[in-house]
């Protein structure tokens, strides 16, 4: 493909709550066995985009790990690959990123060094397939500076986490609300965008140059009325992990058949890091319905409508239901979790009995295994 790839993974999302205080919103763990970026990561691959970058910041400790091999997403090759930068002191900058577009000014090199004409910038944290081969070709042959992939929200969905967009009938934008107050319905943006690169970086370096940081703010909005701005419509999953409740929803929709034949089963597939672990096991006493049950997992109790992640133990005569429990947690015998999302490597106690049917509930990392 004739673009290169900008992954934006920096940013710290305080309506995670407490399952951002570890780990950046890109690595969060979707559906057993993936990470939100990998969602991303695939896109590029399968779009043929052969270099990539992702700009990490915010703990990313959790996120530069699983990026350590490329050949997962098969970016392990001679031209191109897959770099990740993270912030760095120079002789003329010692600032953290202040923003999507001083992110990416920071890394200008990397742009600035490339040769394809066109680059296609996406987030880490929203789970969905696309060829971006096609956002491209209509960005051709609108004649567009900037094209940006939106979904129609729904007439009653509330839409005040996100951009929303207005256009005239030619699909050119005409208004931009970034995060509107009260806002319900109407076409958003789900943060992808193509745009050719030495446009791009014009506009970032006049950004910066007017100390202007953000990528949203600074260069879409404050540019709508001066450039051509079209819009890409996608009518195909897409769900953004902006707050605790659309994690825990998007999770919940690998529950269903048509969400899973889309991602696991539908051509071209969604890859991540593979490690070496046994299938889940389940003994006797095990009753198991309507939920994902990853490798390495033993389960010896109940386990009703939930996600259940890597290496994770339910006890005898648990009752796990309406939950997501994330990696290496050990369920103690006769524990009763429901509509919980239970971080990774926590104990919960045997006989304990954790959340309800009426309140979503985060169980903070409980270490008792660890402990000295």
């Amino acid at each position: 493909m004739r673009a290169v790839g900008i992954i934006l993974a920096g940013g710290n999302n305080s309506r995670m709550k407490e399952l951002s205080r570890k780990r950046a919103v890109g690595a969060m763990p979707i559906a057993g066995s993936y990470r939100a970026i990998d969602f991303a990561l695939s896109n590029m691959s399968n779009s043929h985009i052969q270099k990539v970058a992702v700009l990490t910041q915010y703990n990313a400790w959790s996120l530069n790990e699983h990026l350590s091999s490329s050949k997962w997403w098969d970016f392990g090759r001679k031209q191109g690959g897959l770099f990740v930068f993270t912030p760095s002191i120079t002789s003329d900058n010692g600032f953290w990123y202040r923003g999507t577009a001083d992110a990416i000014a920071q890394n200008i090199a990397f742009l600035k060094k490339s040769h394809e004409p066109y680059v296609v910038i996406a987030s880490a944290d929203a789970v969905y397939k696309m060829d971006y081969n096609k956002v491209l070709e209509k960005h051709v042959e609108t004649g567009a500076d900037l094209t940006i992939v939106c979904k129609n929200a729904g007439d009653k969905a509330d839409v005040s986490e996100y951009g929303v967009v207005s256009t005239d009938i030619n699909g050119r934008v005409v208004d931009f609300e970034e995060k509107p107050l009260n806002k319900v319905g109407g076409l958003i943006s789900t943060g992808i965008y193509v745009i050719r690169r030495r446009l791009l970086i014009q506009l970032i370096e006049n950004c910066i140059a007017e100390d202007r940081y953000d990528f949203v703010n600074d260069i879409i909005i404050r540019n709508k009325s001066t450039k051509k701005i079209y819009v890409y419509k996608i009518d195909t999953y897409w769900k953004n992990i902006s707050s605790v409740k659309n994690y825990y929803d998007t999770n919940m929709d690998f529950l269903k058949p048509e969400v899973r034949d889309f991602f696991f089963r539908q051509y071209p597939d969604i890859y991540s890091k593979v490690e070496d672990l046994p299938p889940a096991k389940y003994n006797t006493g095990a009753d198991v319905s309507n939920s994902l049950i990853s490798s390495g997992s033993i389960i010896n109790g109940k386990v009703e409508g939930s996600v259940v992640f890597k290496q994770a133990y339910v006890g005898n005569n648990c009752v796990i239901k309406n939950s997501i429990i994330l990696n290496d947690v050990y369920i103690g015998d006769n524990a009763v979790i429901e509509n919980c999302i239970v971080e990774s490597h926590s104990t919960i106690n045997p006989g304990e009995h954790l959340g309800d049917e009426n309140e979503l509930k985060i169980v903070n990392e409980r270490n008792f295994r660890y402990s000295l």
